[in-house]
């Protein structure tokens, strides 16, 4: 749906500017001169407050503008030319980035999923489909596995779980790469167990989303080994995704790890999005996909749908074959109480 700023914005969760602390930041810091490229002191402080928080002291920290350069860039890094990157079919890379891993020179190879997560059994699958194909030359080879933590669905993978999907990729000898564009909603949720730390043991490469998380742009790439892919600066250079003002994205998320500042900020969009899906079922809509973060699925007749986007700004999924359509209501860190009562109101209003 097109934003309209006369009805309640539930569309996504990246629309609004920057969390105060970060703008603050932002603006006391406007005047320094520093150095580009990411080589300036702010960006060597938040390097330093994040690897902290991850408990892993020998890692490196690298800041890109946004999460479709920030998938291309390390999908690129970590393949060799004729590897493809598996990920669930409804995964970011395979879905919503326009083909940017494929017109980088590499497929994604899609995997059969459950509510977006992905199961090691079919990786295993996957990847020993290629292994036992006497034309395996000829095709794209498995070369490494991209998730995202939450889910396109806002589903959380468990400690368990990635556990799993760890161990799997090591014992297959290709890297974990986890996409945390919304890591700060999964950090936050009550049904979380997978920290930080636990993301740096297990992932390869992982990064820390800012520009859905509080931030006016910015990701974190953290590479839990120094040096464990070189030539990275070039890469980025490369691809377009240096920024020549660095500091603009160190400052940033300095602001996010003072005083855990990045592991509270959206604890509200989850508790948030929890009323509206309890609400939602109470008024007799069907929420397919369990709600465990700042993410709301449920299915709307055109009647109903017609009725509450002449009030809320939502977002719509697919079509279903009953004539029903998925429509998404996504919380965020700027979600206010008053905004969240408005909206139970429209759906207590509701009549079809």
């Amino acid at each position: 749906m097109n934003n309209d700023a006369s009805k309640l914005a539930f569309a996504s969760d990246y629309m609004e500017g920057a969390h105060p602390a970060v703008l603050d930041a932002l603006v006391r810091t406007n005047m320094e001169s520093t150095t580009g490229y990411g080589l300036d002191p702010h960006c060597k402080a938040a390097e330093k407050a994040i690897l902290a928080a991850c408990e892993c002291p020998g890692g490196e920290v690298w800041f890109l503008e946004g999460g479709t350069q920030t998938n291309r860039v390390m999908v690129d890094a970590l393949l060799r030319p004729w590897h493809g990157v598996m990920a669930a079919k409804t995964g970011h890379v395979a879905v919503h980035e326009a083909g940017a891993i494929e017109a980088g020179g590499h497929k994604v190879l899609e995997l059969p999923h459950a509510n977006g997560k992905v199961a090691a059994a079919d990786i295993r699958t996957a990847i020993e489909s290629h292994t036992t194909d006497a034309n395996r030359e000829h095709m794209v080879e498995p070369g490494m596995l991209y998730i995202s933590q939450p889910t396109e669905y806002g589903t959380l993978y468990s400690l368990a779980e990635l556990e799993e999907l760890s161990a799997t990729c090591r014992a297959a000898g290709i890297p974990l790469y986890v996409d945390g564009a919304r890591l700060a909603y999964a950090l936050a949720a009550p049904e979380n167990d997978v920290t930080l730390p636990d993301l740096a043991r297990l992932a390869d490469a992982f990064y820390i989303g800012g520009t859905k998380c509080g931030t006016l742009l910015g990701e974190a790439v953290v590479l839990p080994q120094v040096g464990a892919i070189p030539g990275l600066f070039s890469m980025i250079k490369q691809h377009g995704a240096l920024l020549a003002k660095g500091r603009i994205l160190g400052v940033q998320f300095e602001a996010l790890f003072e005083d855990g500042l990045y592991l509270r900020v959206c604890s509200y969009a989850d508790e948030a999005a929890a009323a509206i899906a309890q609400t939602l079922k109470k008024h007799g809509l069907e929420v397919p996909v369990p709600q465990q973060t700042n993410q709301v699925f449920f299915l709307a007749t055109p009647e109903q749908l017609d009725f509450l986007a002449a009030h809320v700004d939502l977002g719509f999924m697919e079509a279903w074959p009953d004539g029903r359509s998925l429509m998404r209501l996504a919380t965020s860190w700027s979600t206010t109480p008053q905004a969240v009562e408005g909206l139970l109101k429209v759906v207590h209003g509701m009549a079809i």
